[in-house]
């Protein structure tokens, strides 16, 4: 029996273009094309960008909470905040209670490379091609499934 590879039998609930997970992924990759450039001028990569924004939010937090806060494991964290404070934008030190955590502090460097990056959110809502409004409404149902599906996993 010989089966035609070019006809096949359409499972309207597996074609790709139906899933919402590869929509997400495929405009997550494109996002992140269009921060890439903003971000070089920074001197940042995406990664190190999410963990500066979460301490130009907070300043003196713990690699645990910087992780729970990015929803990523400590462990990957940690070369990320080693090549961050190679770079002069941060320190690590260890707790005096606990030496087994570590604290996470914004250099002058860090903080003044904040004041750089506010030219980047602007210029991530021109390319999205949609108004603040709509932008944060995205967002929030973005947020939203996000939640239900840690719910999931539960």
């Amino acid at each position: 029996m010989t089966t035609d590879r070019n006809t096949t039998d359409h499972c309207e609930e597996l074609l790709l273009d139906n899933q919402a997970c590869f929509a997400l992924h495929s405009t997550s990759l494109m996002m992140t094309k269009v921060y890439k450039p903003l971000l070089q001028a920074l001197g940042l990569t995406y990664p190190q960008y999410l963990a500066m924004m979460v301490l130009w939010e907070k300043d003196g937090l713990t690699v645990g909470e910087i992780s729970t806060r990015l929803l990523t494991d400590p462990g990957s964290l940690t070369p990320l905040l080693k090549r961050l404070e190679g770079e002069g934008l941060l320190s690590r030190t260890r707790s005096r209670e606990d030496e087994r955590v570590v604290i996470v502090e914004l250099t002058a460097q860090g903080r003044a490379l904040k004041d750089k990056a506010r030219t980047v959110p602007p210029c991530i809502l021109g390319a999205s091609g949609f108004t603040l409004e709509r932008l944060q409404n995205l967002q929030a149902e973005l947020q939203a499934l996000r939640g239900h599906l840690q719910d999931s996993l539960i």
